[in-house]
């Protein structure tokens, strides 16, 4: 009997250690360091490292996915770009790369990871989201689900009435100047930007509603920039209520289904099944890349636009001016240099150059949400490869 009680144990203990090894190596890590917090603003730079690349795979968060297409991928590198070795590694140990995608001209030209990243690994895009959502506008207008830009936010969000958001128009909450009052401070629990994604709403009232409907007035609508990821989730569901579809589905029908991604990516969920469109989109580094190259050249399927013929012509300039040519736009950071970003915290980025016709993505797990050392290191890489592109004719590829 004992010897088969013996044989039983091993058994057991073979089928627990073979489920263990079969975990992803992340999901084994956060398992075995579970974070104090469920809010990522907190956890560990280790935690954060495991925790960017496997939010699907977690499966404690819910979320939508984003369909891609039949297209197939077929990014690779024909002409490798002429770089410094020691330039790129220096930026990926000050800037803790994970993922390092460039394209020019459509054409992928240099590729690298970092962090146990892979090409077919996603990651988190953070606040590029919000260029995505504002791209989502401009089809919703195109579309006719959205009649103008200065109709008010509580057309589309009657739920609003009554708040400071009462007069606020959309092309305010797009380029952050509702005057609404905001606290984005990262490291403070405290804040809104720590809060919001956590509050609990009055049944049947969208949970971004709820917390947004709380805030006072700091400065008459339109006058002062203040960047709120708040708003962002407004426009996100004034977007949804327009269309009457997820943020997830039609992103996947205006824009994902139309690009040869790699991958279906996916939009993580709020506490009230809403998309947190001011975060959170999973995909792999590429396919972040190509959305990218598909704003650079207009959004165009078919050799139509998505949006509206002057949409990115106001989006990707300065709405806002912040000083030394700098500012926003609709939910991207511009300048009057004529290149554009996406840009989230802890170091994702989006990088667009009209000029050079580049597009860099980059994912990256910086020591704190806004890293001063990181971001200079991160605008000193994007003027890197411009100027690689301005200066070598070796590395230009000529457009198609």
């Amino acid at each position: 009997m004992w010897k088969w009680i013996g044989v039983v144990v091993a058994v057991i203990i073979a089928g627990v250690t073979g489920y263990w090894l079969s975990l992803d190596k992340n999901i084994r890590y956060l398992m075995l360091n579970q974070p104090e917090s469920t809010n990522v603003l907190f956890w560990t730079t280790a935690q954060r490292d495991a925790g960017f690349q496997t939010l699907e795979k977690l499966d404690v968060i819910p979320f939508n996915i984003i369909e891609k297409g039949k297209l197939s991928h077929e990014l690779a590198i024909e002409q490798p770009l002429v770089v410094a070795d020691d330039a790129i590694e220096k930026f990926f140990k000050e800037q803790r790369i994970a993922g390092l995608v460039v394209l020019q001209n459509g054409e992928l030209r240099y590729e690298k990871y970092g962090l146990g990243l892979t090409s077919d690994d996603k990651w988190t895009s953070f606040s590029v989201a919000k260029s995505v959502t504002s791209t989502l506008v401009g089809a919703a207008i195109k579309d006719g689900y959205i009649n103008s830009l200065e109709d008010k936010i509580t057309d589309y969000i009657p739920d609003l009435k009554g708040s400071a958001y009462e007069d606020v128009t959309l092309a305010q909450v797009l380029t952050m100047t509702s005057g609404v009052a905001w606290d984005e401070d990262y490291e403070d629990p405290n804040s809104d930007a720590s809060k919001f994604n956590f509050h609990t709403p009055e049944p049947g009232i969208d949970a971004t509603v709820s917390y947004m409907h709380l805030l006072g007035r700091a400065n008459p609508a339109g006058t002062t920039f203040v960047y709120s990821t708040g708003e962002t989730g407004l426009i996100g569901l004034l977007v949804s209520n327009a269309t009457g579809k997820s943020l997830a589905s039609y992103l996947s029908e205006k824009v994902w289904s139309k690009l040869p991604v790699q991958q279906d990516a996916s939009w993580l969920l709020g506490p009230t099944n809403q998309e947190i469109s001011g975060c959170c989109i999973q995909a792999t580094t590429r396919d972040f890349a190509l959305f990218g190259d598909f704003v650079l050249n207009g959004a165009q399927v078919n050799g139509a636009s998505i949006v509206p013929e002057d949409w990115f012509a106001s989006a990707t300039t300065n709405q806002v001016e912040l000083g030394e040519g700098d500012g926003y736009g609709f939910q991207w950071w511009t300048s009057a240099k004529g290149h554009f970003e996406g840009k989230g915290i802890f170091g994702q980025g989006l990088y667009i150059d009209p000029e050079h016709q580049l597009v860099i993505a980059v994912n990256a797990n910086w020591e704190g949400a806004m890293t001063p050392a990181s971001y200079q290191s991160r605008k000193a890489m994007y003027q890197y490869f411009a100027e690689l592109f301005a200066n070598n004719s070796d590395n230009k590829v000529a457009s198609n």
